[in-house]
C-alpha cells in the first residue's frame, strides 16, 4: 500500500479528534526524539536509501511529526493520539510505534501553532538526468483557526499558568469551604459576596468531581477543565479565593470573613453572625424536635388573606376586600377618623413620618409613591408561617417577620468598574466606560480649581481617580475609568466640571462613550456616539453642588435618569400602594424593637426565595441555639409564589425620605405631592463616662491588641476599643460605629477626643 492511505488515516484521525474532544493537547515528548523513533520503526527494508537519505528521511514529514506528533486528545476520559489508526500495511508498525512513545507521557500543555499548514500536500518532481519524474507523498493537515496562534509561547505559558492555579485551587481548597462560602453569600453575610456566587458554585461542581476520580486521572481532568474554563479556573488568586483558602487551612471562619471584608471594602463591611459547623447543622434537627417547633420553621409569603384590617395603618378599596375582619369592633382607622380636629395643612411639602400616619393616612384614598433608584435595598416582603396553627418562634404575639432584598445588580459600567477594583458605594461618583483600545481620560474640575485626572488623581477634597485603563497601550476592549467622592464632608460647594479627553486614539471602530453619574443614589446617563479625534475633549456635564440643594444641573450631553424594573415595579415612575403598615413587632400596641414601616405595593414580587426568619426574631429562649437557627433560616427558605406582600421598607434608625402622592377623601381637595422624611429615631446623645476610656481589648479595625500605652478610643455605646486613628477615619468615611453600626455624631467624638488623654 501507498504512503498515501498512512496520510489519508493520520488526517481522518486528526479529524475525529477535534471533533470528539473539547481541545487538543501535546505531552512531553522531545520532537526530535519522535522524528528518529519514527525513522527506526519501518521494518527492515522497508525505507531504503533514495539518493542520499532513507526514503522516509524527507523535510516535509520531519515538519508535521515536529509539530503534531505529540499531540493528543481527551475522548471518554482517555488518552488519544493521531498515530492511533488501523492499516494493513508496514506503516501500521510505525504508527503503533509512535502511539505508544505519546500515549503514556504526561501532557505538557494546550494544542495550538503559529501556522495552520502541517507538512506539505503531495508534489511532484523531475529527474533531469533521466527525465523521469517522480510523486513524494508527505503527512499534512490544515488547521482549523482555533488551533493557531501568533505566539505560541505566550498562549503556553498562560494556559499552563491556568492550569497550575486550578490544580492548586482543587488541591488546597475544601469541599466544605465552599459549601460554607456559598452559604454566607445566599445569607448575605459576605460583603459583595453575590458578585462571586456563581464563580464558586462553579468551582464547588469542578471540585466534587474532581474529588471522586481515582488519582491517576486526576490530571487529565484538571487538563481538560482548565482548557474549558480558563482563567476562571484561576479561583485561588482571586478575593474570594483567599477566603476559600483561608477557611480551609483552618484559618477561624469569622477571622478570614473579617479579612475578606476588608480586602473588599472595609467601610462597608457587616460582621456575620451565626457561623455555623457540619456537626451543628446535624445536631440541629434534634434541637428543633426537642423544642416542638418543627413545623413553625417553614415559611411563605404572606397575602392579603393572611392579614386583618386592624394592623393596618391605611389600605386601599380594592385590598380592603381581601382582608380578614378583624375580631375587634373597631380599627385604627375609626380611631383615627373620630379625631375631628385633625387639619391637613395646604402648605406641607415635607412631612415626617409619625405626622403622616397621624395626619394624612386616615383622611386619603389612595396613595401613590415614587421608587427611586436607591430605594432598591429597601425592597422587602412580609412572611407568614406555611401552618398558622403551629407554635410561635418569634418575640412578638404573631408569627409574622419580614425579609430584605439581598445584593442589588449595578448598571454594567458599574458593574466593570468595580470588577476593576473601584469605589461605587461613594456620595458622588463619575464612571467612563468605552469599547475599544483607545486611551480615554476622565477629568473632573473642581470649585476650588482642584483637578481630578491621571496626572493628580487625588484632589484635597477627598475625590480621587481610583481606575485608570489602556493608559500606555492596549490593554481591554470594556475599559473604565472611575473618580469618587466618598462623603460629602470634604465636598466643596460649587461649579464641577466633568469631561473626557481622547489622549491616544488607537482604532476607528466601536467609537463613543458613556459615562455614568451617580449622586447620593441617583443615577444620570449620559453618551457619546461620534469618533473622537487624537488629543480632542469632549465636555460632558457642569454642575452646582450645595449642601442645602444638593446638585443643579447645568450643561451636559444627553442624559436620562436610570429607569428600571426591580421585582416588577419600575423605578423613577409613580406606583400604587395597597397598603402600609408597621412592622409585625409592633402590631397590636407591642414595641418590640426598631420599628419598621412597610409600602405594600401594586405588582411588586419578589422573584426570589425569601428568608422566612433572623435570629434577631426568635424568641428568648432559643437565642442559646442561635447558630442553630442561623444555619436552618438559610436553608428553610420560602419558596417562590407570586402571591405575597411585598414594596418598600423604612427603618426607624435610618435616615431616609420618600415622594407620595395621595388622594384625598375630602371634597374640593386634590392629590398632593409630598415628601415622608423618616428620620433617626435615635435618642440624643448622651454624656459619656471618662470609665469608659479603661476598657482595652483587641481594635476591631485592625484585630491587633489596643495597650495603655497608645492612643485608642472607644465605641461611644460601649461596644469596643480601637486605635484613635483607625476609629476616627472609619467614623469619617461611614458615620458609624465598625462593630454596633450605630451612628456616631460628631458631639461624640468631640466628647471622647477631651476624655482621650493618652
Amino acid at each position: 500500500m501507498s504512503f498515501n492511505n498512512f496520510q489519508i488515516a493520520v488526517s481522518d484521525q486528526f479529524d475525529r479528534m477535534i471533533s470528539l474532544s473539547t481541545e487538543l493537547f501535546y505531552v512531553d515528548v522531545s520532537r526530535d526524539e519522535l522524528f528518529n523513533l519514527y525513522l527506526a520503526s519501518f521494518p527492515e527494508g522497508a525505507n531504503p536509501i533514495f539518493r542520499e537519505r532513507t526514503e522516509h528521511d524527507c523535510n516535509c514529514c520531519k515538519n508535521f511529526i515536529r509539530k503534531a506528533g505529540n499531540m493528543v486528545a481527551i475522548i471518554d476520559g482517555n488518552i488519544e493520539t493521531v498515530w492511533d489508526v488501523q492499516l494493513e500495511d508496514r506503516h501500521q508498525y510505525v504508527a503503533n510505534a509512535l502511539a505508544e512513545a505519546v500515549r503514556f507521557r504526561s501532557i505538557a500543555g494546550i494544542y495550538r501553532q503559529k501556522e495552520k499548514t502541517l507538512g506539505s500536500k503531495p508534489h511532484r518532481e523531475t529527474d533531469e538526468s533521466t527525465g523521469n519524474f517522480y510523486i513524494f507523498e508527505h503527512f499534512y493537515y490544515t488547521l482549523p483557526s482555533k488551533f493557531v496562534v501568533q505566539d505560541v509561547a505566550k498562549f503556553r505559558g498562560d494556559t499552563h499558568t491556568n492550569m497550575s492555579i486550578l490544580k492548586r485551587s482543587l488541591t488546597e481548597i475544601t469541599l466544605d469551604a465552599t459549601e460554607d462560602v456559598i452559604d454566607l453569600i445566599e445569607r448575605n453575610k459576605l460583603i459583595r459576596g453575590a458578585e462571586h456566587l456563581e464563580v464558586v458554585k462553579k468551582f464547588k461542581r469542578i471540585k466534587k468531581e474532581f474529588d471522586q476520580l481515582d488519582k491517576s486521572d486526576c490530571d487529565l481532568f484538571i487538563w481538560e477543565t482548565s482548557a474549558e474554563i480558563g482563567k476562571a479556573g484561576k479561583i485561588k488568586n482571586t478575593v474570594i479565593g483567599t477566603l476559600l483558602v483561608d477557611i480551609s487551612t483552618g484559618v477561624e471562619i469569622g477571622v478570614a470573613i473579617d479579612k475578606f471584608g476588608v480586602k473588599v471594602d472595609p467601610r462597608n463591611y457587616k460582621r456575620p453572625t451565626g457561623l455555623a459547623t457540619k456537626g451543628m447543622i446535624a445536631n440541629a434537627e434534634k434541637k428543633v424536635k426537642e423544642l416542638e417547633i418543627e413545623d413553625s420553621l417553614a415559611r411563605r409569603f404572606a397575602t392579603e388573606k393572611d392579614l386583618t384590617s386592624n394592623n393596618l395603618l391605611f389600605v386601599n378599596k380594592t385590598t380592603k376586600k381581601k382582608l380578614k375582619k378583624s375580631k375587634k369592633k373597631s380599627s385604627v382607622f375609626d380611631e383615627l377618623r373620630e379625631d375631628t380636629k385633625t387639619k391637613i395643612s395646604e402648605k406641607l411639602q415635607k412631612v415626617e413620618i409619625d405626622e403622616f400616619i397621624a395626619n394624612i393616612l386616615p383622611h386619603a384614598t389612595n396613595i401613590e409613591i415614587m421608587m427611586e433608584n436607591s430605594h432598591e435595598t429597601n425592597l422587602m416582603s412580609l412572611i407568614a408561617p406555611t401552618n398558622g396553627k403551629c407554635p410561635n418562634i418569634m418575640k412578638w404575639d404573631n408569627p409574622f417577620s419580614w425579609s430584605y432584598i439581598g445584593e442589588v445588580t449595578d448598571s454594567i459600567i458599574k458593574e466593570r468598574v468595580k470588577r476593576a477594583g473601584g469605589s461605587v458605594t461613594g456620595l458622588m461618583r463619575f464612571s467612563l466606560g468605552w469599547r475599544n483600545y483607545d486611551d480615554l481620560d476622565l477629568h473632573c474640575e473642581e470649585p476650588d480649581g482642584s483637578h481630578i485626572y491621571y496626572g493628580d488623581m487625588h484632589s484635597r477634597n477627598g475625590g480621587w481617580l481610583d481606575v485608570d485603563m489602556n493608559a500606555g497601550g492596549r490593554k481591554s476592549r470594556e475599559p473604565v475609568e472611575n473618580i469618587t467622592h466618598e462623603t460629602e464632608s470634604h465636598l466643596k460647594e460649587g461649579k464641577y466640571k466633568i469631561y473626557v479627553h481622547q489622549f491616544a486614539k488607537r482604532e476607528t471602530d466601536n467609537y463613543g462613550f458613556d459615562m455614568e453619574m451617580e449622586f447620593d443614589g441617583q443615577v444620570y446617563l449620559f453618551s457619546y456616539d461620534k469618533p473622537m479625534k487624537n488629543k480632542e475633549i469632549v465636555p460632558v456635564i457642569e454642575f452646582t453642588y450645595s449642601k442645602t440643594n444638593g446638585i443643579t444641573m447645568g450643561k451636559s450631553l444627553p442624559s436620562s435618569t436610570t429607569s428600571k424594573e426591580v421585582w416588577g415595579v419600575t423605578t423613577q415612575d409613580w406606583v400604587k400602594v395597597n397598603m402600609v403598615l408597621n412592622s409585625p413587632n409592633h402590631w397590636n400596641g407591642q414595641n418590640t424593637g426598631n420599628k419598621h414601616w412597610f409600602f405594600i405595593l401594586n405588582d411588586c414580587l419578589n422573584p426570589d426565595r425569601a428568608r422566612g426568619f433572623y435570629n434577631e426574631f426568635l424568641r428568648n429562649e432559643l437565642t442559646p441555639h442561635s447558630k442553630v437557627f442561623e444555619m436552618l433560616s438559610a436553608k428553610m427558605k420560602t419558596e417562590e409564589s407570586n402571591k405575597q406582600l411585598s414594596g418598600l421598607g423604612f427603618s426607624s434608625t435610618l435616615n431616609n425620605r420618600l415622594i407620595c402622592k395621595v388622594g384625598w377623601n375630602q371634597v374640593g381637595k386634590s392629590d398632593r405631592v409630598m415628601e415622608i422624611i423618616f428620620a433617626n429615631a435615635g435618642k440624643e446623645d448622651t454624656p459619656i463616662s471618662h470609665n469608659i476610656l479603661e476598657k482595652l481589648g483587641l481594635c476591631e479595625v485592625c484585630k491587633k491588641e489596643v495597650t495603655n500605652h497608645v492612643s485608642r478610643l472607644p465605641c461611644p455605646n460601649g461596644c469596643g476599643i480601637f486605635h484613635t486613628s483607625h476609629f476616627l477615619e472609619w467614623v469619617r468615611i461611614k458615620g458609624q460605629c465598625p462593630v454596633c453600626r450605630r451612628t456616631i455624631t460628631l458631639l461624640q467624638i468631640n466628647e471622647l477626643v477631651q476624655l482621650a488623654t493618652v
